[in-house]
């Protein structure tokens, strides 16, 4: 399955917000990952984390990453959330950067893009 995972960071509200979106649609099974438009992905679920609670979990190292970022109802095999958890990081590293996406095609080949 195609999916794709936006991190947002909310600084006034001090809040990160993680969407998952996929690929439902049977009749786009063959279009190319890279020609997939924003609304061929349907949005799955949204977790949103406290911004401090992130920057601790980062400053303690990528297991404890990993466990804040997951919960009861998003749970994301080990190489999904690896990668979340790796464009936390840089979204929280980068100055003046607010929103990244991993998009991750049918061979979970992942695909970062980092907006503004």
């Amino acid at each position: 399955m195609r999916q794709k995972y936006e991190m947002i960071k909310d600084k006034a509200l001090k809040k990160l917000k993680i969407r998952e979106y996929a690929v439902i649609d049977k009749r786009l099974k063959n279009v190319s990952t890279s020609m997939l438009l924003p609304e061929d992905y349907a949005l799955l679920h949204e977790e949103t984390y406290d911004s401090k609670h992130i920057q601790s979990a980062i400053s303690n190292g990528m297991i404890d990453l990993v466990s804040t970022l997951r919960t009861p109802v998003f749970f994301p095999d080990a190489n999904h959330i690896a990668m979340i958890a790796e464009s936390v990081i840089k979204l929280y590293d980068a100055k003046g950067r607010n929103t990244v996406e991993l998009i991750l095609g049918n061979g979970g080949e992942p695909t970062a893009k980092a907006d503004a």
